[in-house]
């Protein structure tokens, strides 16, 4: 995941914001608490949204406590209090993630970019251990995702549907993890293969400039059509994917802000993106 997954802030009640920041502050406190004070860096909105999610699923946040910031021990900070392991799977996710992400921008990264992150990987391998050690499922969910993405990115003429599968099929096996029932089972996995899809086409709309600049693969650069429009067009279709099976889920914890995640802060980081690159690609032609 790549950060893309926020709240639009200005919208959110102010209780609500207050359980967000809980819920980013707690997740934050999981990762110092079951790897090592360095994962902190690697907290994520799209992590957080994880959490959250499973949150709401099961009803497990019974409240928030507060406590010390362990990067500011001056500071307060309200976490979530988490009656299952919906935060520790989280911290999970992140780990597996940062991991595959860092040997992602290994193969792809310039020379010197290439050797500082090989520095650090020994690290984030050690992390990994542990994570597969505490959820097998999830390594190995991320494990086909990354095979499938270098065999899709490999292939001559590999389209957008190619290309994004990988990370679609993976929000959505890791959804489906929580589903109790075939009914359950298809509405998580909608809206996982709507949001990896989603996740996947920003990011790839976020970096094309930068991407056709350099000569590494990027999937828009295989359509005819007009580039921004494509962009436009499939980062909508994506969303709305994930509106319709969202909308069969009867969620009360967090809700608030599981809506405006999905309702208005998808939506936001879209037309943010889009203009950014329609800004950046009508000034390279």
């Amino acid at each position: 995941m790549f950060g893309y997954v926020k709240i639009r802030k200005s919208e959110l009640l102010v209780r609500e914001y207050e359980a967000y920041k809980s819920a980013y502050c707690g997740l934050c406190r999981q990762l110092g608490k079951d790897y090592s004070v360095l994962t902190r860096l690697i907290l994520s909105y799209d992590c957080t949204f994880y959490a959250i999610f499973l949150m709401s699923l099961r009803r497990s946040c019974p409240g928030f406590e507060r406590k010390r910031c362990r990067f500011n021990p001056l500071k307060k900070c309200s976490f979530c209090q988490c009656r299952d392991d919906a935060m520790r799977k989280a911290a999970a996710l992140s780990v597996i993630l940062a991991y595959h992400k860092l040997d992602d921008n290994i193969r792809d990264g310039s020379f010197f970019k290439r050797v500082g992150l090989k520095i650090v990987r020994p690290f984030f391998s050690r992390q990994l251990k542990k994570a597969r050690k505490r959820y097998p499922e999830l390594c190995d969910i991320a494990e086909r995702m990354m095979k499938a993405q270098a065999v899709a990115e490999e292939t001559d003429g590999c389209g957008l549907d190619m290309a994004a599968d990988p990370t679609a099929a993976m929000l959505s096996d890791v959804l489906a993890l929580e589903a109790k029932n075939e009914t359950e089972s298809r509405i998580y996995r909608q809206i996982g293969y709507g949001l990896g899809r989603f996740i996947y086409l920003i990011d790839a709309a976020d970096d094309y400039c930068d991407d056709i600049k350099s000569g590494n693969f990027n999937p828009f650069e295989t359509t005819r059509e007009n580039k921004i429009e494509v962009m436009n067009n499939n980062l909508s279709q994506a969303l709305a994917s994930v509106f319709d099976a969202y909308n069969l889920l009867e969620l009360v914890d967090f809700k608030g802000i599981i809506d405006n995640i999905i309702l208005l802060g998808l939506p936001s980081v879209q037309a943010e993106i889009i203009e950014k690159v329609k800004v950046k690609y009508e000034g390279s032609v």
